[in-house]
């Protein structure tokens, strides 16, 4: 005789299996399809980020613009891309992650477009901020997609990799910049470079006939046929590159439920929201909050030229490049947890550094290369990092929605970090302040992330969940 928990228990079973199918398929042709769709656009919401802080070394003086107002030009973005997580992200569960990353592209290549056209700093105030819309929501939800995608006992390896297209992003905006400067000059090539960010329009053209769904969110809402098709595709893949694979085990029972946004502080999770929102506002504070001025401060403070400053902040951001794939290589052996307790402390180590570097009386630029090298190896495994580990620390009923709430908290602190910079330096209080200020913020990431942090390598989605 059937009851009323019989379809319930049909559909966990089915998407048991569905996941079970998942966990065993090798990195394949799937994967690179999209891996290749989602780090075109990890690229490009990493350079239009960034690309302010490359612009701003001329903007600052084509427009006439102080501190303070250079401070929210940077700022204004993360507010935009405060609201882009949060309505995306909540989209990304309704209606898919695929969706979703689609429009974000589409929004924020559009909105690069139309900040070239921008004809005073006040217009491009407004662009920015509603290029934000669609830059806040595409890093989340593809991290999000690709974890879902990826098998669970070499997902840290694949996913970093795959995230360390964004250090690229941030390694090639300057020397973008450069490049363009040094062809079309300062008043063009900064336009230019907005143009440059719109390639994302062509992307999600070809993502909205490519990219496949998530077979997890698939799975999740019944539509057992669709993930069957990819998952069958999937496994073609395998057999014709000669893998034996092995019979679907379920190592842990898929917790089928509707999305309730409100869960992120249920009893169960709340812990690991304060835990995910606090790393991500301390870590992106240090990384936006820094980096996006770091150019400006070479220049105005430092007394280097325009190209020397962009070049300093291009090795500097190459190292970080390095250090990513190191990270990659590792985090599925060392894990996740001590990779970031090491990158906060680092980050403490700097801000106190360039504090007492500052008020010993040391050079402006020199203290600013060593001081932001060591705030930046420190925190950016961890920026890099929670695009990996936010995602692990929910259920797939809501994980692109906490990773997206996640890093909004990253869009706040990303707004608050360079306006904050603006205004201890336009109040005369001197880098040192600066310095002090991040030393805090790390601080406050380390203490955290030692408390609340666990550890989730080498362990299936589903199982983490529980």
């Amino acid at each position: 005789m059937s009851t009323a928990d019989e379809p319930r228990q049909d559909t966990t079973t089915a998407a048991d299996n569905t996941v079970a199918r998942l966990e065993r398929i090798p990195f394949g042709r799937v994967h690179f399809r999209v891996a290749s769709l989602l780090g075109v656009g990890t690229f490009f919401d990493a350079f239009d980020s960034l690309v302010i802080a490359t612009v701003l070394t001329v903007v600052i003086n084509a427009f006439q613009v102080d501190f303070g107002y250079a401070g929210l030009l940077i700022s204004v973005a993360y507010i935009g891309q405060f609201v882009g997580a949060l309505v995306l992200g909540a989209m990304a569960e309704r209606f898919g992650r695929r969706l979703a990353f689609i429009i974000s592209l589409g929004t924020f290549g559009l909105l690069s477009l139309a900040a070239a056209c921008a004809w005073n700093v006040e217009s491009l105030l407004v662009l920015r901020l509603l290029q934000g819309i669609g830059l806040g929501a595409e890093v989340p939800i593809a991290g999000a997609l690709f974890n879902e995608f990826v098998r669970g006992r070499s997902r840290g390896r694949a996913v970093m990799i795959y995230e360390s297209i964004f250090s690229w992003g941030i390694l090639l905006a300057p020397l973008i910049g450069l490049l363009f400067f040094s062809v079309f000059g300062p008043e063009l090539g900064w336009r230019l470079l907005f143009v440059f960010g719109a390639i994302p329009v062509v992307v999600a053209l070809i993502a909205y006939r490519t990219l496949p769904e998530s077979p997890r969110w698939l799975a999740e809402r019944g539509r057992f046929a669709e993930a069957g098709r990819l998952l069958d595709e999937m496994e073609q893949d395998a057999a014709t590159r000669g893998v034996v694979l092995a019979e679907p085990e379920v190592r842990a029972p898929a917790d089928v439920k509707p999305t309730r946004f409100g869960e992120l502080f249920s009893d169960t999770y709340r812990r690991r929201t304060a835990l995910s929102w606090v790393t991500w506002f301390c870590g992106y504070f240090i990384l936006y909050g820094f980096s996006t001025w770091l150019p400006t401060l070479y220049v105005r403070l430092g007394g280097l030229a325009t190209n020397n400053a962009l070049g300093l902040t291009a090795i500097v951001s190459a190292l970080y490049l390095i250090e990513i794939y190191v990270f990659a290589l590792t985090v599925d052996r060392i894990g996740r947890k001590p990779w970031f307790v090491g990158g906060f402390a680092l980050a403490v180590l700097g801000g106190a550094f360039g504090c007492v570097a500052i008020l010993l009386g040391a050079t402006a630029w020199p203290v600013l290369f060593v001081a932001g090298l060591l705030m930046g190896l420190g925190i950016s495994p961890v920026t890099a990092g929670l695009y990996l580990y936010t995602p692990e620390l929910y259920p797939t009923r809501m994980r692109a929605w906490a990773t997206a709430t996640g890093s909004s908290m990253n869009r706040v602190a990303s707004a608050i970090g360079p306006m904050l910079v603006g205004a201890l330096l336009g109040a005369g209080l001197g880098l040192g302040s600066v310095f002090a200020a991040f030393g805090v913020v790390a601080l406050v990431g380390l203490v955290v992330m030692a408390w609340l942090g666990i550890e989730t390598k080498q362990r299936v989605l589903e199982e983490l969940a529980q």
